[in-house]
């Protein structure tokens, strides 16, 4: 405690230069804190985001199907025969123009079934969306995106009313509510988009086709993404020849996956250049030990004249070099939590929330600690090993 007291009133004598002292340890710290928070921030955002793109999704791309192409039936037969597969959803894509009192617009229009709406984990706004007996019967009916009815229609409360795609009337049945704060609904903001039953986009367009390149696949109840997943490469290996370059699986745990491997060397890396910047300043605290041990070359003399041993002044200066060190690393820990406050703030429409990681603080006061006593250690024992007769006789 002595000790202790003594660090503080040398460090207390000489503000101007302890401040400039710790002000590399400061800098290590926000850097450390800061970034790695950023980080840690924008990964939660974007993994929420990811999340939002399905639930417990699988996509698959068919490239060559070997002259077996998959039907609606082909999903279906899948669905009820394999209990490793959940409900499934084929998916094709086609702009169309579209015509409504008089409004003109380039609609993009989905042909799918009605699965797609629980495995997309998509909200309506009003109506409902597709049935299985619009798919079975080729109803010409569609569900608009709030941007379709609005730009199209004028209005979203259109259910029930006709709206012509490459002038074939469909009948308004739904109207999917926008949601801007998932990835999706950014991506596809200011679009103008419609649902059909996949064998009437078959009918209506000339790109859209019978054989089904694209679908997803929903996980099981009490099943695992992993498990449907397999299963699909096993059915599709099998019918494509064995042939793994017919075809391409991916899931929400891939892009996960990938999203965690990048912010993990992220993380890696800038917590390697905050640790040299408080490598840095460690550098500048035994700097200035070494002049604070010269100045008080003598005070070292008497102590050791009158009894002081060599553990004690090792004990002293090194206690405050650790204190130096500290008292930055409460500063940089404060100032990284008013700069993610500041940036919080700044960011808020885009619903990201950086915040002060714990794990993050309590890594930088034990790096800082232990910066404390390395850099220490070596002008602490250098004080600790002065004879008594050559500390008295300094002249310095």
């Amino acid at each position: 405690m002595m000790s202790f007291k003594m660090a503080l009133r040398s460090i207390a004598s000489n503000k101007m230069r302890a401040v400039l002292t710790m002000l590399g340890i400061i800098i290590g710290v926000m850097a450390l804190v800061v970034l790695v928070s950023l980080v840690n921030g924008a990964t939660s955002s974007v993994t929420g985001a990811v999340a939002d793109l399905g639930s417990s999704m699988v996509s698959v791309t068919v490239s060559d199907d070997k002259g077996k192409p998959i039907r609606l039936d082909t999903l279906n037969q899948w669905a009820q025969e394999e209990p490793g597969l959940g409900i499934m959803a084929p998916y094709t894509t086609s702009t169309l123009t579209g015509r409504a009192n008089g409004e003109t617009g380039s609609v993009t229009v989905y042909g799918t079934t009605a699965e797609y709406y629980t495995i997309q984990n998509q909200q309506l706004a009003m109506g409902r969306f597709l049935k299985p007996s619009d798919v079975e019967n080729n109803a010409y009916v569609c569900v608009l995106n709030e941007t379709a009815a609005e730009e199209l229609m004028g209005y979203v409360d259109c259910v029930g009313e006709a709206v012509s795609l490459n002038n074939v009337p469909f009948t308004i049945v739904g109207v999917l509510a926008s949601d801007e704060d998932t990835l999706t609904g950014v991506l596809t903001s200011g679009m103008l988009m419609a649902y059909v039953p996949y064998p009437t986009l078959v009918r209506v367009s000339t790109t859209a086709v019978n054989d089904i390149t694209t679908f997803y696949i929903a996980a099981p109840e009490g099943g695992t993404v992993e498990g449907a997943e397999a299963v699909m490469e096993d059915l599709l290996m099998e019918r494509f020849e064995e042939d793994e370059d017919a075809f391409d699986l991916s899931s929400q745990n891939m892009l996960e996956e990938a999203m965690n491997n990048i912010t993990s060397v992220l993380t890696i890396l800038l917590g390697g250049i905050a640790a040299i910047s408080l490598v840095v300043g460690g550098i500048g605290i035994m700097n200035i030990m070494m002049v604070t041990v010269t100045e008080r070359t003598r005070e070292i003399g008497i102590r050791k004249a009158i009894g002081a041993s060599r553990g004690t002044i090792l004990t002293q200066f090194l206690i405050e070099a650790v204190v130096l060190c500290m008292m930055g690393c409460a500063l940089g820990i404060f100032l990284s939590w008013a700069i993610l406050q500041i940036v919080s703030t700044i960011v808020a429409s885009l619903d990201i929330v950086f915040y002060l990681d714990p794990g993050v603080v309590v890594l930088a006061v034990v790096f800082c600690f232990f910066i404390g006593i390395i850099f220490g250690l070596y002008p602490a024992n250098k004080a600790a090993k002065m004879k008594p007769i050559d500390a008295l006789h300094y002249g310095g």
